[in-house]
C-alpha cells in the first residue's frame, strides 16, 4: 500500500504536493518522494522516511514547476531497504518519463523478462514499479512511431499496458512536455481518485478508482466521475474509532 498524487495548477505545485503527501502518509511512511517539470526539464527529490525528514525548506525550493507528481511508499515488493526503489522512477524515451505506483504486479518477474529479451529495456531494481513504467514508456513509443503525441495515442498505450500487466494498479505519470497521465487496473483493485479545486487545478490521487485520463501540461481537462469502491485499507482506517478520516 502506497499513497500517490499528481497536480495540475496554474500556481507552483511543490507545496501543494507536499501538503497532499503529508495527508497520505498513513499509506506509506518507508520513502516519499516528489518530481515536477518546468521548461524541458525534471526536478526531483526522494529519499527514504517520512515526509517532514525527506523535504527541506532547500528541497522544496528546487522543485519548481505547475505541474508534478509525488508518492509515499510502503514496500510490498522490491528492496524496502534500497533508496534507490524511492519513487518517483524516471525513463529518458519516449519524451521523457517520470512515474508513480501504488499497488503489486503478479507477472512482473514475466515482464522483466520480456523487457529485456524483446522490448530491450534494462531494469536496474528489484521494484514493479520500474518494470510497471518501462511497460508504459515501450508502449507509448509504440504508438507514435515519431510522430507528435495525441491523446489517443496515450489511451492506446494505457490498453497496450492493461493488456500486458496484471495484478493491482494505480498510476501517476508526467509526460515531459505533455501533461499527467492517471490510470488505474481494469478492475480498480488499484484505488485512484480524481478532484478538482476552486481555484484551477486537478488532483489524481490514491483514494478512489476511477478511468484513464490525461490532462494537458496547461490544465486543460476532463472531470472523472468518482465511482463508490473504496481502498480495503481506509475501509478499516475508518472504523477505528479514533480515525479523524
Amino acid at each position: 500500500m502506497c499513497g500517490i498524487l499528481g497536480v495540475v495548477s496554474q500556481a507552483p505545485v511543490n507545496q501543494l504536493i507536499y501538503d497532499g503527501l503529508l495527508l497520505l502518509q498513513h499509506r506509506g511512511q518507508d520513502a516519499a518522494g516528489i518530481a515536477t517539470h518546468q521548461g524541458q526539464k525534471f526536478f526531483m527529490h526522494k529519499a527514504k522516511g517520512m515526509v517532514k525528514d525527506v523535504f527541506r525548506t532547500r528541497n522544496m525550493r528546487a522543485l519548481p514547476g505547475h505541474v508534478g507528481l509525488g508518492q509515499v511508499r510502503y514496500p510490498t515488493a522490491g528492496n524496502a531497504f534500497s533508496d534507490e526503489e524511492a519513487q518517483p522512477f524516471y525513463v529518458n524515451a519516449p519524451f521523457g518519463l517520470v512515474l508513480v505506483h501504488n499497488g503489486n504486479l503478479t507477472n512482473a518477474a514475466e515482464l522483466k523478462a520480456e523487457l529485456f529479451s524483446i522490448d530491450h529495456r534494462h531494469i536496474n531494481t528489484e521494484s514493479d514499479s520500474e518494470v510497471l513504467l518501462n511497460v508504459l514508456a515501450h508502449e507509448l513509443e509504440k504508438t507514435t512511431r515519431g510522430l507528435p503525441l495525441a491523446p489517443a495515442d496515450v489511451f492506446a498505450a494505457v490498453r497496450g499496458v492493461h493488456r500486458r500487466v496484471r495484478g493491482s494498479y494505480a498510476v501517476v505519470a508526467l509526460i515531459a512536455g505533455h501533461g499527467l497521465l492517471a490510470f488505474r487496473d481494469p478492475l480498480a483493485f488499484g484505488p485512484c481518485a480524481w478532484a478538482g479545486r476552486a481555484r484551477p487545478g486537478w488532483w489524481p490521487a490514491s483514494r478512489w478508482p476511477s478511468k484513464a485520463r490525461a490532462i494537458s501540461s496547461s490544465a486543460t481537462c476532463y472531470l472523472a466521475r468518482r465511482c463508490l469502491l473504496t481502498c480495503r485499507a481506509d475501509c478499516m482506517r475508518r472504523s477505528v474509532p479514533s480515525s479523524r478520516a
